[in-house]
């Protein structure tokens, strides 16, 4: 009976969300500020957003208590799973991670329509139409394609399980917050068009859009690098990215994601950039959306992605062509009608803002195009395989002089400025690039990118802080404090990368109980090996001894692990982490003669690379707390403003 609820609050939710499109579409072509059907609009709303928590929530216990009625519950759970995982599977499939994505769209949509009053109402009842508009898409392909609650009859008798690569702690984090930035961006989408269908593309306008795109960036930042990280340690071949089809679907709605975060703050401080920052709206989008139908088309092979059958995937592309040709429809109508918003000379933050946001979108066209290429070729019967060799030097030719620009960028005043002002500080800057370039070349002798790329850092660190350098710490708006530390992590993330390809040393060696191995600073000695059981799997477990330089030795324990439901065998890596970088161990298969197959990387200063990422998020967190008070404060003083004039006018 349960389930049955959870099913028919989404029926609501759609019913709903009908009601919302039609009424908010009435009120904006109507030419009046105030009618009944703005009254209809936000409550219906509101609504959805409890009605589809409400559903979640009913999954969310069904897979909990493991009721094997249910076919998605049997197909990804087990009842001798612990309970952590049973909850995390619950959007670790197909079904469930799309009911957690319409979730927080229609919790999104209720918030704006709750919270929101800074825009005229015309532009808000828009804004709230393109959002049901978006959102029944979604409806229907859950409730005619992938229904969540569909029942088994007979009930199963035991569940699947889950992806044994997937029962990691990791799991309960990395998607949702990649979920809450996919989410985010259809706000951010649906206020753009909201303003397009008015001619209203205002300060007001950003302003509103602004917390959006910020707390999008934020969760899109924390969800890759917790991601990275996840694939780092969890899938046991030591590197933190691999171009994978899937990671660059995430990557790619988050370059647009930066890029449309510098465009909305140019177009809320200074009223310029208006058809960019509307342009960046529906591109950020749609590159959420070119993701989702990548992960669950089933035209992708990989760890992360949901392979379903083609049907599915035909119907995701329908909605990938309605959403995204319908947006640039209008964008072709209404483009015209959006002036141009104030000028400023492209030796200025705007023009350095503009810089690097073509640099991103260029970033963007490359990872978009090595993204694709392979499937269109596969298309015709021709396999090809493209990887770093392509992203790696492809990306650099526009990463780099962004990041220049970048570091000189938040030096520059509004509007227009000149390069003899900031003269001392450009001389710096080149000193220190020029410096460290030398040191590497001369003393390293490592690849070109890595060498440029420590330069680079040690660049855009030293750069990040000197926007503080006069000023009075105590007074610095949070907004500014974020700026500074989002981009003090873009460096410091760029100097792990860059370290940790250069520098990374790794052995494979095939060792005896007692025998002992180097690699790097390290000695590692394989103590014994173990054989151990958990909840739903055994493993052997291969105890090493590893000392740093003939330092007192620590103990780990990397694991090979055989999961029996559904059978799979995994490897659990083992971390020793220092100061200035990380060793690596995976145990393999038993080589013969007593010997254990042992894989070993010692990797400096690799964790700047999370580090960084994390500096990224809590930057932006500064920004996004700082940008809302403000806003708060300037309503305040607006209101009393008015207040005041009404009581002299009485």
């Amino acid at each position: 009976m349960i389930a049955e609820l959870g099913l028919a609050a989404l029926w609501l939710a759609a019913a709903l969300a009908v009601l919302q499109l039609v009424f908010g579409t009435i009120f904006t072509f109507k030419n009046a500020e105030k009618t009944e059907f703005s009254q209809i609009v936000r409550p219906a709303a509101a609504m959805q957003g409890v009605l589809c928590a409400l559903s979640f929530l009913i999954l969310t216990w069904l897979f909990a208590r493991t009721d094997l009625s249910v076919k998605l519950v049997a197909m990804n759970s087990h009842s001798m799973k612990p309970m952590i995982f049973k909850i995390a599977g619950t959007w670790g499939n197909h079904e469930g991670s799309m009911l957690l994505w319409v979730t927080v769209m229609a919790m999104a949509g209720a918030l704006i329509a709750l919270i929101e009053r800074r825009l005229p109402e015309r532009t808000m009842m828009a804004t709230l139409a393109a959002q049901a508009f978006v959102g029944l898409g979604f409806y229907a392909f859950l409730l005619f394609s992938s229904n969540p609650f569909e029942r088994l009859d007979p009930p199963a008798l035991e569940g699947m399980g889950l992806n044994p690569l997937l029962q990691d702690i990791g799991l309960a984090f990395h998607p949702p917050t990649l979920y809450f930035g996919y989410v985010g961006l259809s706000v951010a989408f649906s206020f753009a068009v909201g303003a397009l269908m008015t001619r209203q593309v205002t300060p007001d306008f950003a302003r509103a859009m602004r917390p959006w795109v910020l707390g999008a960036w934020i969760f899109l930042t924390v969800g890759i690098t917790a991601g990275s990280y996840w694939a780092y340690y969890e899938l046991g071949w030591g590197g933190w990215w691999f171009w994978d089809p899937v990671e660059n679907a995430s990557l790619m709605p988050w370059l647009a994601a930066t890029a449309l975060l510098h465009s909305v703050s140019v177009l809320a401080a200074r009223d310029a950039l208006r058809a960019w920052t509307i342009m960046l709206g529906v591109v950020a989008f749609s590159m959420s959306m070119v993701g989702t139908f990548l992960v669950r088309s089933g035209i992708l092979t990989s760890v992360h992605a949901f392979a379903v059958d083609p049907e599915r995937g035909s119907f995701l592309l329908a909605l990938l062509a309605i959403y995204i040709g319908g947006a640039l429809l209008v964008f072709a109508m209404r483009a015209g009608s959006v002036t141009e918003g104030e000028r400023f000379s492209l030796v200025s933050r705007e023009g350095a803002l503009v810089v690097n946001n073509v640099m991103l979108s260029a970033i963007l066209g490359v990872v978009l195009l090595g993204t694709l290429y392979p499937l269109l070729t596969e298309a015709f019967d021709v396999r090809v395989s493209v990887g770093p060799p392509y992203f790696n030097p492809g990306s650099a030719i526009f990463a780099l002089p962004m990041l220049l620009v970048m570091a000189v960028g938040p030096l520059l005043r509004w509007r227009h400025d000149s390069a003899k002002r900031i003269r001392p500080e450009l001389i710096l800057i080149a000193v220190l690039g020029l410096v460290t370039l030398a040191g590497v070349v001369a003393f390293a002798g490592i690849a070109v990118l890595p060498t440029l790329g420590i330069a680079l850092a040690v660049v855009v660190i030293v750069a990040s802080v000197m926007p503080l350098r006069g000023r009075k710490l105590r007074l610095l708006p949070l907004a500014t404090w974020g700026m500074v530390i989002a981009h003090l992590g873009i460096g410091v993330s760029l100097l792990g990368m860059a370290s940790e390809t250069a520098f990374t040393q790794e052995k494979l060696a095939a060792v005896k109980v007692g025998d002992t191995t180097q690699v790097g600073p390290w000695t590692v000695k394989l103590d014994r090996i173990d054989p151990v059981a958990g909840p739903n799997w055994t493993a052997l477990e291969g105890v090493l001894e590893a000392s740093y330089r003939g330092g007192k030795p620590v103990t780990i324990d990397p694991q090979s692990r055989n999961f029996w439901s559904p059978p799979q065998e995994t490897n659990e890596s083992a971390l020793i982490t220092r100061w200035n970088g990380q060793l690596y161990a995976v145990l393999g298969r038993e080589a013969g003669e007593g010997r254990w197959q042992l894989r070993l990387w010692w990797k400096p200063l690799v964790t700047l690379i999370w580090i960084g990422g994390m500096m990224v998020a809590l930057g932006g967190a500064l920004a996004l707390i700082g940008r809302v008070y403000t806003d708060l404060r300037r309503r305040r003083v607006m209101r009393k403003a008015v207040e005041r004039r009404s009581e002299a006018s009485a």
